[in-house]
Order: structure tokens, then C-alpha cells, then sequence
């Protein structure tokens, strides 16, 4: 065989190899790369990673969002950054150890005084890429460049609780071209009632098994990005505030040490879906998306506010991954129970100071009588 004939060989070798690795997911993808030599360098090909986030990931398919990701490292580094999940599983041992760094009384100044930044961290460094699935179908995608209403007057954004609402709808029940809905074309069970869907939940369970929120923070100053959702929902409740509403709640728990007391806060994403109508009102089951949101949680339940939202926002990008989902649950697991320890222990305390408030005033009583007699 000629030179020139081996050569088209390999090449067409080569061809065949990217077209056949060009299908794969990227869990798959970075699986291949281990077989051998060839399938290594041909998996370091951006347009292999390109593909991949655009199918997991359809926000990144935007012009600008692909240059925003070639400027923070390309999409192989996207791909590595943001589809493993953020996990901090020694919650429980920095906040038995805070205890005794801290004062048993947290003071507003302590969780919002001054903090020395050597450098400044805008609302404008971060971008919000999110996408919203439900049974593998992209309902809902959004790039929101900075953070809204950051600007305000007097800098009122970095004292106030940190907030950003990406979707966020008034109670009518009309329904308008950019709403986000489901119905039974997309595979939603219909509601033929809402008691009865009170009882069985199968529209409720069905959510919960079927949407997919993914919500990816960009610094572009530090050239990081982490993503912040959880996959699949944490938790949630049916028919709240009203009987119509079926909440989710996503999220992580982020490392905030030395920014808050507490060591970590819980990054809190919420998703609420509206019934506007029920099979047994003569017309197809519709649900809206009423509600998609962001916002942070300190270990007593305060909100976090901007300024030291931001700087959390920026230390969370740096966080441990993890592709294993049981660690994720355990992270937040884990932060569940020492919250709750901290709130067993803040009422011990607040029992042995109504029981020293009321030993103080039979002591004063007593000296009281013992002055008048």
C-alpha cells in the first residue's frame, strides 16, 4: 500500500471517528476519550463540545453566548464547569466549628457589616443562562446579561435581599404569545378536577419527575461559570399559596466563609406553575409558568443581601463539582440538618434566658419586699 494510500486511510479513519463521536452526549463523550489515542484527540475538538452544550444546554446556541463561553476557556471547559453540580459536604463541621468563633447572638452588623474586597465585584460581571425542560423538551430558555435592577438609586441593591426574577407573571388567568404553558400535548396527565388532583397528586408527581431547570451564573471578569440548579426539583408543595399553584424549589448549598457567619447559605430557585384550566371546565389542561426565581438564604432563614450575595456568587463558582446526584442530595441534606441543630440550639439558649429573666425578676421582687419590710 502507497503512502499516499494509507494516508487516505487514516483520514478517512479519522472522519469516521468524529462523525460517530459528534452523537454523543457528553458524559459518553469524555467516556470515549479514555479508549485510546485517537478518540483522546479527537474528543479535544471544540465543535464536539459546541455540540454538546448546545443539545444540553439550547441558551448557549445565541451568538453572543457562544462568544461570552470562547472568552471564559471554549465549550470543552463550559461543558466540565457547569455539568457537574456544586456539592459542599462539610457543612456539618464548619458550622459545629463556627460556634464557637462567633457570639451566640447574631447581630445585623455582623451578618451585614463591611467586608474588605480588594477588588470590586459588579452585578454586571455575572450572566444567568437558563433553561427549563420538561420530559426533554425546552420549554423555557432565558440569557440575562447582569442583574436586574441593580443600578438603583443610592446603591439600595447591595443592602436590600438579593432577588432575581426571571419570570415573573400577574394572577389574571389570560394567557399571551410569550407565556411559558404545558398541556397534555406535551405530556402533562390531565386535571380533570382540582380535588381530585388534590388527592391522587399524579399532575403533581409528574412534574416533579419530568422538569429539568438548569441555571448557569457566568463571571466574566473571573472567567467561571458554575451551575447553581440541582437538576431535578429538591422539593416543592402542591397548591400554594392558592389551590391552583404547584411550587418547586431547586438550588445548592454555597460556601459564603468569611462573608457570613453562618459558612453557608442556600441558593434557593423556584419554579411555580399556575392551573388556568382543568379538563372538567370544558376546555384542555393548561398550566403556566407563573414564577422562576432566585434568591439566598442564610443558615437562621434571613435573606442575604446584594453585596454579599455577589461576593457568595463569586466564591460558589470556585466550589467542588460533582456528577454523582446522591452527593448533591447529600450536600443538601447535610445543610438541612445542621440548620435544624442551629435552631434547636438558639431555642435552648432563648429558654435559658426567659428562665434567667424570670429568676432576675424574683430575685429583684424578693429585695423589693425585703427593702420595704
Amino acid at each position: 500500500m502507497s503512502i499516499v494510500q494509507v494516508e487516505s486511510t487514516a483520514s478517512l479513519s479519522s472522519d469516521l471517528f468524529y462523525d460517530i463521536l459528534r452523537r454523543l452526549d457528553g458524559a459518553t463523550l469524555a467516556n470515549a476519550a479514555c479508549v485510546c489515542a485517537t478518540f483522546s484527540s479527537i474528543s479535544r475538538e471544540e465543535s464536539l463540545w459546541e455540540n454538546v452544550c448546545h443539545s444540553l444546554w439550547p441558551s448557549t446556541n445565541r451568538e453572543d453566548v457562544k462568544s461570552l463561553i470562547l472568552s471564559v476557556g471554549g465549550f470543552r471547559k463550559f461543558y466540565a464547569d457547569c455539568y457537574p453540580l456544586i456539592v459542599n459536604k462539610d457543612v456539618v463541621v464548619q458550622c459545629d466549628s463556627y460556634h464557637s468563633e462567633y457570639p451566640e447572638e447574631w447581630f445585623e452588623a455582623e451578618y451585614y457589616g463591611d467586608i474588605e474586597e480588594f477588588e470590586s465585584i459588579l452585578p454586571s460581571d455575572f450572566v444567568s443562562i437558563v433553561d427549563v425542560r420538561y420530559k426533554d423538551k425546552v420549554i423555557y430558555s432565558k440569557v440575562l446579561w447582569g442583574i436586574p435592577d441593580s443600578d438603583g438609586f443610592n446603591g439600595w441593591f447591595y443592602n436590600c435581599p438579593f432577588r432575581i426574577d426571571l419570570f415573573n407573571v400577574s394572577d389574571n388567568d389570560g394567557l399571551h404569545e410569550d407565556e411559558v404553558t404545558l398541556s397534555v400535548e406535551d405530556g402533562l396527565p390531565p386535571i380533570f378536577s382540582i380535588d381530585r388532583e388534590r388527592k391522587d397528586g399524579k399532575v403533581w408527581r409528574e412534574l416533579c419527575d419530568g422538569i429539568r431547570l438548569s441555571w448557569i451564573i457566568v463571571n466574566r471578569k473571573e472567567k467561571q461559570a458554575a451551575n447553581l440548579a440541582s437538576w431535578s426539583p429538591l422539593g416543592g408543595q402542591r397548591h400554594w399559596p392558592t389551590d391552583k399553584d404547584f411550587l418547586m424549589r431547586f438550588g445548592s448549598i454555597l460556601p459564603a466563609r468569611d462573608i457570613l457567619p453562618c459558612q453557608f447559605v442556600e441558593c434557593i430557585l423556584v419554579m411555580k406553575f399556575r392551573v388556568i384550566h382543568t379538563e372538567g371546565e370544558g376546555s384542555q389542561t393548561i398550566l403556566k409558568l407563573a414564577e422562576l426565581s432566585m434568591l439566598l438564604k442564610d443558615m437562621g432563614g434571613s435573606h442575604v443581601n446584594g453585596r454579599n450575595s455577589l461576593l457568595v456568587l463569586k466564591e460558589a463558582l470556585k466550589s467542588r463539582r460533582s456528577k454523582n446526584y446522591s452527593e448533591v442530595l447529600e450536600s443538601c441534606h447535610l445543610y438541612t440538618k445542621a440548620q435544624s441543630e442551629l435552631k434547636e440550639e438558639k431555642m435552648r439558649n432563648e429558654s435559658r434566658l426567659d428562665r434567667l429573666c424570670i429568676l432576675s425578676g424574683i430575685a429583684a421582687f424578693i429585695t423589693f419586699c425585703y427593702c420595704v419590710l
